[in-house]
């Protein structure tokens, strides 16, 4: 029998069994909204009501995706805490019928499980998982700033246990589906294949009653149970997991310590515990954080659909290329296009440095052997597609080479020339500089035309971003090719004009340049760091340069300074720290002291005798020092965009944030803008100036414009880009 229902949901009943296909119309993946709960809910009603139907599966219509959890377009559509609680209670009160409900429910994921999807399959009888790659388990909701609000606060602790619910709460982290099984998540795992005949006769078997509805199939140790099944227990992980949140997070993101509440209280009375889940999700639903991440996730979401290239640009295919450099910044090239399936052609100038390069690569890829993101055959597959050389043997057809070599303007004449009298006309060659403008590179081509900027954020496979710059000669099939060839190594890639340290070096430097000139007047190593750490960077200013390397740091800072003299003022205390020869974390001496591992073991104290006399200290409170390394990167920014260097204020906050970690719940420098507003940004520029004079602190034309008008980079209203 086949019921026609005029939503996603579709429904046959065989045999007793009720199917029920999840496949929303016009979308590449299925998401719970409003509306498909209320469809949701009058299919449930309906088998319920229906004596035939004994049990029901449900399956989804879309290839290698289960269910994309909730279609946060709803989200907009909350006025106040009180409309997100009311959403949230309505999804329990949806899920609360299935799990209790007449007919048991039997889900068979193939892919991916998230938020509401996972919370959905939580509330059923059975959970059977796909053995595939793409199968994956997550309530990736702090990501937005929120917790899980259709009871997985509550489900998830009584499913995996204490322990496992917070590290999924907490990281959104994906769970695979072996992993899955072995935490009790999902009740069984079998071949794709037969997953719909499996999940038909589970159905079958719980509706006979051979199979029970309510059971727990969690691997669990006896010090596991005195953790979790008791009270004092239970308090130690909670403490823990406060304490680590907030060590991480820096207190920034609200729905953390919200997520562990609402855990907390699954251990209490059930409806309470529900009823503290929905009104937490509906007070961090109408949070400032929120609305950040919520933008963030909008904006790549729109990147990935609109990157910014001339209409009609075409992309060549791409399934191997070759990397000119072996070194820190090739080998992780060649390890991401390897881990995307792309074969890799190394070359170097001797064989040592190319086994060195491979080396590298495979110590990265090993690191996801380690963590159990692929399999044995998986990592030989990756390993299998790199090569070297020592000539251009093997270059002769590769559609996209990317020059990685040192940043140096002759040696990359040197290598453009060289590679281009191998590589067939139509090819495109790519330089991953950091700050030579890419119109100085390829004076050296033949073809200037099919020329274009790769720049990589180091390390490569853990940084998010990717700028691909062009020149007035860049053609748009060239930019095309670098977009799409980024985004299948996983990037978030954004176009910027070229120009020197482009788009995030450009910011980057008069923040750094100033904590120099901080330090020359005498502030603290440990107070700039705290500073910018409690702003939300992830590390301040002197860590990155030591992690950088003082060495690449002076030099880039040297080129940009010769850029723009009057905004980016050289440092006398980096300039004497790095010719003492000091390197930085890469050299085990640098700002901080390093033990034989390379791990940081705090300041240094002997550097300052290298560039201040005695011991005279300047006390500067966080907040001026804040207001003098942030709004030299913000002022920086939206001359960028004056500029024209970037299309957007969008591309410029998701550069910042995924290229320098500019912090995530600020939104960007313009969301920060106009989070405090243009005016007040204006007054304390001016400040800095007068104090200063003026230097980076002069504001931006366009932002004494917005400040005289009122004006805001994005909307006030609707959806935030």
């Amino acid at each position: 029998m086949t019921v026609n229902t005029p939503s996603a949901v579709s429904l046959v009943v065989e045999d007793g069994v009720a199917i029920l296909t999840f496949d929303l119309p016009g979308e590449s993946v299925n998401k719970f909204s409003p509306a498909v709960i209320e469809a949701f809910t009058a299919v449930l009603a309906h088998i319920d009501a229906d004596p035939a139907v004994q049990a029901a599966v449900l399956i989804s219509g879309k290839p290698g995706t289960f269910i994309a959890g909730a279609d946060i377009d709803q989200f907009l559509t909350f006025t106040s805490a009180d409309d997100a609680a009311k959403a949230s209670a309505f999804g329990h009160a949806m899920f609360d019928r299935i799990e209790s409900g007449r007919v048991p429910v039997v889900v068979a994921v193939d892919g991916a499980c998230l938020g509401g999807g996972l919370e959905f399959s939580l509330a059923c009888a059975y959970r059977i998982a796909a053995d595939s790659p793409k199968t994956v388990f997550a309530l990736p909701e702090v990501k937005l700033g929120l917790i899980p609000g259709a009871g997985g606060t509550q489900r998830l602790p009584h499913r995996v246990g204490l322990t496992a619910a917070l590290d999924m709460i907490l990281t959104g982290k994906n769970v695979r589906a072996k992993k899955a099984l072995q935490l009790g998540l999902v009740d069984e795992m079998v071949h794709p294949g037969i997953l719909r005949a499996t999940a038909i006769a589970r159905a079958r078997a719980l509706a006979a009653g051979t199979i029970p509805r309510r059971r727990d199939t969690r691997r669990r140790s006896i010090g596991s149970r005195l953790l979790e099944d008791t009270p004092v227990g239970r308090a130690i992980v909670l403490s823990q997991a406060r304490k680590t949140a907030l060590a991480k997070s820096g207190g920034h993101y609200p729905a953390l310590p919200a997520a562990i509440d609402a855990v907390h209280a699954a251990y209490r009375d059930r409806a309470a515990g529900f009823a503290t889940e929905a009104r937490l999700f509906g007070a961090l639903a109408m949070s400032p954080v929120c609305r950040e991440l919520m933008f963030l996730f909008y904006a790549t979401t729109l990147l990935k659909k609109e990157p910014g290239l001339p209409a009609g640009a075409t992309a060549l295919p791409v399934t191997r290329l070759g990397v000119l450099g072996t070194g820190f910044m090739g080998a992780g090239i060649a390890a991401v296009s390897a881990q995307q399936g792309l074969a890799v052609r190394f070359k170097d100038t001797a064989w040592d440095r190319v086994g060195q390069g491979i080396k590298a690569v495979r110590d990265v890829l090993n690191e996801g052997l380690k963590r159990r993101h692929i399999t044995r055959v998986q990592f030989a597959d990756q390993m299998s597609l790199v090569s070297g050389t020592v000539d251009y043997t093997g270059f002769g057809r590769l559609p996209l080479v990317i020059e990685a070599v040192f940043e140096d303007l002759a040696v990359k004449h040197k290598v453009v020339q060289e590679v281009e009298a191998v590589l067939p006309p139509t090819a495109v060659l790519a330089t991953n500089t950091s700050t030579i403008p890419i119109a100085r590179i390829a004076e050296a081509s033949a073809r200037p035309e099919r020329v274009v900027g790769m720049h990589f954020f180091s390390p490569v496979h853990k940084m998010p971003l990717l700028e691909v710059i062009v020149t007035p000669q860049t053609l748009p099939d060239v930019a095309a090719t670098a977009v799409e060839v980024g985004k299948k190594l996983g990037k978030t890639v954004i176009v910027v004009q070229d120009a020197p340290g482009f788009y995030v070096n450009r910011i980057l430097a008069p923040y750094i340049a100033e904590a120099g000139r901080l330090l020359d007047d005498g502030v603290s190593i440990e107070a700039l760091d705290r500073a910018m750490r409690g702003f939300g960077f992830p590390v301040g200013p002197i860590t990155l340069i030591d992690e950088v390397g003082l060495d690449v740091a002076t030099k880039s800072g040297g080129i940009m300074s010769a850029a723009f003299p009057e905004r980016i003022l050289a440092s006398a205390a980096l300039e004497k720290v790095t010719a003492s020869g000091r390197l930085g974390r890469k050299g085990k001496q640098g700002f901080y002291a390093y033990d034989a591992r390379g791990k940081r073991t705090g300041v240094d104290a002997s550097v300052y005798a290298l560039f201040r006399a005695g011991d005279a200290r300047t006390n500067l409170s966080a907040e001026t020092i804040v207001d003098r390394l942030a709004l030299a990167m913000v002022n920086e920014a939206v001359r960028c965009l004056e500029d024209g260097i970037i299309r957007s204020a969008r591309d410029g906050d998701i550069g910042a944030v995924f290229g320098i970690g500019f912090p995530p719940f600020r939104g960007g420098p313009f969301r920060h803008i106009d989070a405090v507003g243009a005016a007040e940004v204006v007054r304390r520029l001016e400040a800095l100036a007068a104090a200063h004079g003026g230097g980076p602190y002069t504001p931006a034309p366009l932002l004494r414009r917005m400040a005289a008008e009122g004006t805001t980079f994005y909307p006030k209203t609707g959806k935030p880009v």
